[in-house]
């Protein structure tokens, strides 16, 4: 199968590169880029330099003879047998109109596929549906959470999947177990959720601003510091409340902090749940493994090991730990992952993997880096 990524440029885009390389099932390439057509992928990212085509330019076939070349993306789209989107919120529905068109599932890295709504995707990021028609034949894609709607829809013929946001995808699967009350847990669930809000503090990587040059992530500024930045009002609010809640089956009030951190990929969340009535550390972390025991991507850790970032590095995995308060009556959950993988690339590639039938870890089963 050949996947075709728009936005191959950026941080993302390189970064589903790097993890399609490995892929057994992907058997070429085809990279496209809105701003930077004609120029090589190994001149903008040097990590992909060798001499494994005519050009001399990849070590990779896969890229096959010029495939490192950036392409137009109607170029891309016509040549590709699936397409990832690895571009700003807004600029990508034109191409996912044509995918669609042309009988091709397209895996979105931004915002446009992730609500239900087009006035709450509007109201954050200040952009409308130029085809609402399109969302019709979409649906978001946190595997753990939606693994059966991605692949009912998929079914139906070339469909669309709103990769979740970094941010959101740590949060939400250490709120998961917590919230969700069903068959799964087995009326096992210890754990009671009150009334009360949720709040999340997370940091993350300065890879997570982008490629491109901001005073934010100015060495000089983000180096030495852990700052937190837009305070009540980051766009990826809704979305984790919009989850948090359809996993709980009600409204559930929630406060987000992000803040950046001086590394370049990762993202660690801490959650405070509060509980109805008192539980043991040891039946939460109980409660949380025996949850999430069938899931290849998600790892509770166990006692006296808590998740942190350097764990993760490279790979598609979500650490958790799992704690309660002094008094038992809050639950608190620390996520780790890496931006760019679970909360970037590497949930797109496992999406993929879904939507095409292939073994869900294809292409992801790499250690994670220590240091």
């Amino acid at each position: 199968m050949i996947a075709g990524i728009i936005g191959a440029a950026g941080y993302a885009g390189s970064e589903l590169i790097r993890v399609l390389l490995g892929h057994r099932k992907i058997t070429g390439l085809v990279l496209a880029s809105v701003s930077k057509p004609g120029e090589n992928i190994a001149t903008l990212y040097p990590n992909f330099l060798g001499t494994g085509d005519s050009s001399g330019n990849s070590a990779f076939a896969k890229f096959g003879n010029n495939g490192a070349v950036l392409v137009a993306p109607e170029q891309c789209i016509s040549a590709s047998d699936i397409v990832f989107g690895a571009l700003p919120a807004g600029a990508g529905e034109s191409y996912v109109k044509l995918c669609l068109e042309r009988g091709i599932s397209y895996i979105d890295l931004s915002a446009d596929f992730r609500f239900a709504d087009c006035e709450t995707y509007s109201k954050w990021y200040g952009k409308h549906w130029q085809y609402p028609e399109l969302h019709l034949h979409s649906v978001y894609g946190l595997p753990e959470l939606n693994r059966s709607a991605i692949k009912e829809l998929a079914a139906k013929g070339p469909c669309i999947i709103g990769n979740p946001g970094c941010y959101p995808t740590a949060i939400s699967l250490a709120c998961y177990p917590a919230f969700f009350q069903s068959p799964k847990a087995a009326g096992n669930n210890c754990i009671r959720p009150g009334a009360g809000t949720v709040i999340a503090d997370a940091i993350s990587g300065v890879s997570g601003t982008g490629r491109d040059s901001t005073r934010t992530n100015h060495f000089c500024e983000c180096s030495d510091a852990v700052s937190a930045y837009k305070v009540g009002s980051h766009r990826h609010t809704p979305e984790i409340s919009s989850i948090v809640s359809k996993i709980a089956g009600r409204s559930v009030p929630l406060v987000f902090t992000p803040h950046l951190g001086p590394l370049n990929r990762g993202i660690l969340a801490t959650v405070y749940v509060p509980l109805e009535t008192a539980v043991t550390e040891k039946a939460a972390r109980d409660f949380y493994t025996s949850f999430y025991k069938d899931e290849p991507f998600v790892r509770v850790l166990p006692e006296n090991i808590y998740a942190a970032t350097n764990r993760v590095r490279q790979s598609n995995y979500c650490d958790m730990s799992v704690h309660l308060d002094h008094t038992g009556t809050v639950l608190i959950v620390v996520s780790a992952i890496d931006n760019m993988v679970k909360g970037a690339a590497g949930q797109a590639v496992q999406n993929m993997n879904i939507v095409s039938g292939f073994n869900e870890t294809e292409g992801l089963a790499s250690v994670p880096a220590l240091f």
